[in-house]
């Protein structure tokens, strides 16, 4: 987080509003969107292993709450205009790094292998793209296809996770469509240099 130079919003969005007049007046000035960030690399690790022991009740609400952060963070940068480069990179990486320890871990596990494989592959392949473009001085940063690529597969993730709990198998084929709409989103993300 060594860049605290903030840059203001281009634009605030419709759910910017809606966070900044509830939810983020509960976090002090003193907390920035990078330490949201920060929380987000940090209990990752922790929702990855409930879900290995199959503690599904209580990864759930986990990965919920550490999915969530990611609009936290975002809308608290733009409505408080305190973004930053540091941010443009690591906010999305944190996303991977999150949807992709799900995915290894309960796709695999009750979907199928191909489809973990292909959204792990590209995720890799967007975040080796965006540091190529990063190396060369290009602007890296998330896009619309990204975001909406990001609510899909938290969608599907949370989908899954609510057949596993309730056992409700006929969720299954439902999660499945979500996943394989988000890899359409994310094979656009990519094909428009978005992260």
């Amino acid at each position: 987080m060594a860049n605290t130079n903030f840059e203001p919003a281009e634009e605030i969005y419709w759910h910017d509003k809606i966070l900044a007049k509830t939810i983020l007046k509960f976090f002090p000035k003193s907390i920035l969107p990078n330490h949201i960030t920060v929380f987000r690399f940090l209990a990752t690790p922790f929702v990855a292993l409930l879900m290995f022991y199959e503690h599904y009740y209580i990864g759930l609400a986990a990965f919920l709450l550490v999915a969530f952060t990611d609009a936290i963070d975002g809308s608290m940068a733009r409505t408080r205009n305190q973004i930053t480069d540091w941010g443009k990179i690591y906010d999305p990486l944190a996303d991977k790094i999150l949807i992709a320890s799900m995915v290894f871990i309960i796709v695999l596990r009750y979907i199928d292998f191909w489809t973990a494989i292909i959204i792990i592959g590209l995720e890799i392949i967007i975040i080796f793209t965006a540091w190529i473009r990063k190396r060369n001085g290009k602007s890296v940063q998330a896009n619309w296809w990204g975001k909406i690529k990001m609510m899909l597969q938290v969608l599907g993730v949370v989908i899954l996770l609510l057949s596993i709990v309730f056992n409700w198998q006929s969720l299954l084929p439902l999660a499945s469509g979500v996943l394989y709409l988000a890899i359409a989103f994310a094979i656009v993300s990519l094909l428009t240099y978005g992260i």
